[in-house]
């Protein structure tokens, strides 16, 4: 038919030209005719990143937390966390045993979480719910399978379900604040906590949730209901090794009831190398060095919540109580470090010590710890003001029990 094949590239060039000055007219003329040029920017980053939001006190925040926010965040691009407020905190639950700036350290520090907005409401009311769509930009608000009910008994996600905006993750079984308070109860019988007598009946109040046992018939370390699973812990792993040449930190603690003190202890170890390598004792190993009711957490939930941290690269599960010559050989550890703020001080002793090895190397470094918190600090929390938890616990055991009652299977992928 004769055609031209050479003229086809060329119309091609004249159509994309003219795409090209008409969306630029488009654009002139939208914002000519008074647009607001910030929403369509809104409006283009939307098309590329979905932004979620997820609520929450985050009291005691442990491994269930962090699954729930690795959950949120793989519903979406980035992840903003709101973390709900003292004070609304006290209105609506009791108080909280953390304050918020520990609370606000701990969520900024949890790997999957992209933004944190402080003071957040416990309830999503209209004016916030707003705030989150147009401000934040926000998608979907994100919330567990767990009924999260008001003080007047309606649903404090019920905007956002009848905005079409809302999302459910699975809760994470086997932990719950109210099982730790409960854990955390049973070491007062320690004399060193405080009286012994006071607190068993305490102890027993506490220990009512679901599925509560101790090993031995009543002695013991609590036993988790915690089902631990290769996934899981794959799911929380970074799953890189270090470069050859990187500069490996090792750290090694009990890590129980994880907290804002560990977190800035990690934070400041990081800074001191390319790698952070974290040993995490067993449970026999902390039991026989801070009594027969510790740790609180058992080893693979001391694990998830550290794995958790962004700071952390990659945990020994199980690390030996001394660091070894061994050890520093097989991980190419360049740096043992230790905060000054620790349940014990055996790395001061001369005798047994457990950093003697790295101490004759010249790698051991103590590092001046940001914040004077330790689980001890937490627990003595819980005993001055047992009555509130009490009462806190009570209320909160009774809502669990109808959770598990009525609750269906959601994936957690």
């Amino acid at each position: 038919m004769g055609v031209d094949g050479g003229a086809q590239p060329e119309k091609v060039k004249i159509v994309a030209t003219w795409l090209a000055v008409a969306v630029g007219v488009c654009l002139l003329g939208f914002y000519l005719k008074g647009g607001d040029l910030k929403q369509w920017r809104r409006m283009r980053r939307k098309k590329k990143k979905v932004r979620v939001y997820m609520d929450g006190c985050f009291d005691m925040m442990h491994y269930g937390h962090c699954n729930a926010l690795r959950q949120a965040r793989a519903l979406g691009d980035e992840l903003v966390v709101g973390v709900v407020s003292d004070a609304e905190i006290i209105a609506n639950k009791g108080p909280p045993v953390t304050p918020l700036h520990e609370r606000m350290i701990m969520v900024k520090a949890v790997k999957w979480v992209d933004e944190v907005i402080s003071d957040a409401p416990y309830a999503i009311t209209e004016e916030f719910m707003k705030k989150l769509f147009e401000e934040y930009d926000i998608d979907y608000i994100i919330h567990g399978d767990d009924p999260c009910v008001l003080p007047d008994g309606t649903d404090a996600y019920a905007l956002a379900k009848k905005a079409g905006r809302y999302k459910q993750i699975k809760r994470t079984e086997g932990v719950s604040s109210t099982d730790i308070v409960g854990r955390m109860l049973l070491c007062t019988r320690e004399r060193t906590i405080t009286d012994s007598h006071k607190n068993s009946s305490l102890q027993r109040q506490f220990s009512h949730g679901h599925g509560q046992k101790l090993e031995d018939g009543g002695s013991g370390t609590r036993v988790s209901h915690f089902l631990p699973t290769s996934r899981r812990i794959v799911q929380f792993s970074n799953g890189k090794g270090p470069c050859p040449d990187s500069r490996i930190v090792y750290i090694d603690g009990a890590f129980d009831l994880f907290h804002a003190g560990h977190v800035e202890i990690l934070r400041v170890a990081r800074g001191l190398g390319d790698f952070l390598l974290v040993g995490i004792h067993n449970d026999q190993t902390v039991s026989s060095k801070r009594g027969a009711h510790r740790p609180i957490m058992n080893l693979h939930e001391r694990s998830l919540s550290v794995l958790a941290c962004r700071y952390v690269d990659e945990v020994i599960i199980g690390a030996p109580w001394e660091v070894s010559k061994d050890t520093i050989t097989t991980f190419n550890i360049s740096l043992v470090v230790h905060g000054t703020v620790a349940e014990n001080t055996d790395y001061q002793e001369e005798n047994s010590n457990p950093y003697a090895v790295p101490i004759s190397m010249g790698i051991f470094q103590v590092l001046e710890s940001p914040l004077d918190i330790t689980t001890t600090t937490i627990i003595r929390r819980i005993v001055s003001n047992h009555e509130a938890y009490q009462k806190r616990n009570e209320k909160k055991g009774e809502s669990e029990r109808r959770y598990y009652e009525s609750k269906t299977f959601i994936s957690d992928e």
